[in-house]
């Protein structure tokens, strides 16, 4: 098994999710940096993402803005390899990976996860999420 480290972007309008995932074993990843930036901070974010662990491939999510990160990156970093992957259904298994991570309090608790949306953004799992599918399959 090669180690492999990825960044991966869920593009929307006003904001992206983003995550540096890197392949750990055959059916595993480990999560090394993430976070929702506004759409404009991305390129600075590219290389903040880059020194904490170098990446071999950007991974963008073929959703609503996309073919304008993808611009944006190839600018920048116009020799990167990037991957368009299909978004379909990340956004409700990054909910659910949110309160898998997320303690609920108060009324929360009480409520099926599968009910709840989160409070906070989930774009950063939905990176996630596009990483893992391209990293270990699923």
């Amino acid at each position: 098994m090669i180690e492999k480290t990825v960044l991966a972007i869920d593009p929307g309008s006003s904001k992206c999710g983003m995550a540096l995932v890197k392949r750990i074993q055959e059916d595993r990843v480990q999560l090394l940096w993430h976070g929702v930036v506004p759409i404009g901070a991305v390129v600075p974010k590219l290389h903040e993402a880059y020194s904490h662990a170098p990446y071999q491939m950007i991974i963008v999510g073929g959703g609503t803005h996309s073919k304008q990160v993808v611009q944006r990156i190839r600018e920048h970093l116009p020799s990167m390899a990037i991957l368009v992957v299909d978004e379909k259904d990340t956004t409700l298994q990054a909910r659910e990976r949110y309160w898998e991570n997320t303690k609920r309090k108060g009324w929360r608790r009480f409520l099926p996860a599968t009910l709840q949306v989160p409070p906070d953004p989930v774009d950063d799992y939905v990176a996630m999420i596009l990483a893992e599918r391209v990293l270990i399959g699923g």
